[in-house]
């Protein structure tokens, strides 16, 4: 079950580099929530670390698609890096590179200008100390355009954030401030528009921390107030002041268990809040929600992975096309080749079951068409014996002749081949037919790239059948006159 979440990994990176245009709905947890709803604190405390840009406006510009992968510590090498997919082979141990690397690969793409794009960014994270996962990181959701933002801004993000979301196999983290009440929560009222009965949306509290004195937030981690199939889940985040003075990730995650552990309400709870929990259950739901999906993606890759091998097989030997001459001489005789074994028999594809093609349809030509003619015909017909008594006798001339004279049976012979003469050359059209018609059925692979080059044999073939097919006429000609 581990390995399963690596292998969708593995999948995302070959479609984001490969640019489908049909790319498979592959499972993966979209994280969505309003401008400082604490997303960036809640992926920042599940990886461990401080990675992600911040500052004010939208700072998420592009969707971050963050796999995280469980790497025992070994004693060589680093301890935990990033890699990006942008940069294949370049281990960044900085995290503070990281975030460097994020903000440049964002502002190459978008400017500096504050605009999005779903051109989404990469970045593999290894460490011993976080869980499985595919967490993809979109833009908040903003209403009012700030600066020289797109006036239609909030409308760009909206529809980026429902391009992730509205995929089935899709698992929506809505991430909504405790602060603020739920009914006015962004991330909530999108995640209902696309998951309506709230199968595949896992709700995540932030700033339990600041909310008055009086209220809290029970009721709802309880569902009592919001349903959601998968429930809800509470986190205490560093606060800014805490991000300023340099407050690490590991002791935040400390203080945030000692306040569930002595919340007077949420203490009862305790064990399904913060963090440490969250990143578990992410975990689980997202290597269930592969392992449903799993038939019907492998039907899907065989598919694509078909239709792939085709495109492949149609473009032809990579070593041949090195050179020109070689890939030539190479489509010529794989044409030959395949003419003669359409004559000789050798088919392939609905043409071998349908009809008679090819060798067994010349074979048809001259033993049925041509054969049941000649059975039709009258040996003696037209002749009477008092044609036959006038040939033999101009035949002996002045000569009395005791035996029938050979030339008068030679005249007779020949006035009856003249009538095989036209289903001969009829025999002969037929067969010029089929002949054609085999050089217009012949499907070669590397052919499909050059449509010039086919026309071109095409016609080099078709010429040389009509050149061979005047002689033939003309024989037959001559051997019925």
């Amino acid at each position: 079950m581990e390995q399963l979440i690596p292998v969708i990994n593995r999948l995302q990176d070959v479609f984001a580099v490969v640019e489908s245009s049909t790319p498979l709905d592959l499972p993966q947890i979209v994280v969505v929530g309003s401008q400082s709803s604490g997303k960036s604190s809640v992926l920042e405390s599940i990886v461990g670390r401080d990675f992600l840009p911040r500052g004010a406006g939208i700072v998420t510009r592009r969707p971050l698609v963050l796999q995280l992968f469980n790497k025992p510590a070994t004693g060589s090498g680093p301890k935990e890096w990033g890699e990006f997919l942008h940069k294949p082979g370049e281990k960044f141990t900085d995290f503070n590179l990281i975030r460097q690397e994020i903000e440049n690969e964002t502002a190459r793409i978008t400017g500096n200008n504050k605009g999005i794009s779903p051109q989404p960014i990469n970045l593999r994270i290894f460490s011993p100390s976080v869980l499985n996962l595919t967490l993809v990181d979109l833009p908040g959701l903003t209403k009012v355009p700030v600066g020289d933002q797109p006036k239609n801004i909030s409308q760009q993000i909206l529809d980026m954030v429902l391009q992730f979301i509205t995929k089935p196999n899709a698992v929506i983290l809505a991430v909504s401030p405790a602060n603020v009440d739920l009914a006015n929560s962004d991330a909530l009222k999108l995640a209902r528009e696309v998951d309506p009965e709230g199968l595949r949306t896992i709700g995540v509290l932030t700033k339990l921390d600041l909310m008055d004195k009086g209220t809290d937030c029970l009721d709802v981690m309880q569902q009592r107030v919001y349903s959601l199939r998968l429930g809800f889940v509470g986190v205490v985040n560093r606060s800014q002041q805490d991000i300023n003075i340099k407050k690490t990730v590991a002791l935040a995650r400390e203080q945030e268990n000692e306040f569930f552990q002595n919340h007077p309400l949420y203490k009862q709870i305790a064990g399904q809040c913060g963090i440490q929990y969250l990143t578990k259950t992410l975990n689980r739901i997202l290597m269930h929600h592969i392992r449903d999906c799993l038939p019907d993606l492998r039907m899907k890759v065989n598919s694509h992975l078909g239709a792939a091998r085709t495109e492949l097989a149609a473009l032809g030997d990579p070593r041949l096309t090195k050179s020109k001459g070689a890939l030539l001489l190479h489509i010529i005789n794989a044409f030959v080749h395949q003419y003669t074994a359409t004559i000789d028999g050798q088919l392939n594809g609905d043409q071998a079951t349908e009809e008679l093609y090819g060798g067994a349809r010349i074979n048809y030509i001259f033993n049925d068409i041509f054969g049941n003619y000649i059975d039709g015909i009258d040996a003696i017909g037209g002749l009477t014996e008092e044609i036959i008594q006038i040939t033999m006798t101009n035949a002996t001339g002045t000569r009395a002749s005791l035996f029938i004279p050979e030339e008068s049976f030679c005249q007779l012979a020949q006035r009856q081949v003249k009538i095989l003469e036209e289903p001969a050359l009829r025999c002969v059209d037929l067969v010029y037919d089929e002949l054609q018609r085999i050089v217009n059925c012949i499907e070669i692979n590397e052919l499909r790239r050059f449509d010039n080059l086919r026309e071109s044999i095409t016609k080099v073939v078709n010429d040389l059948l009509r050149r061979c097919k005047t002689p033939c006429r003309s024989m037959i000609i001559s051997l019925t006159n």
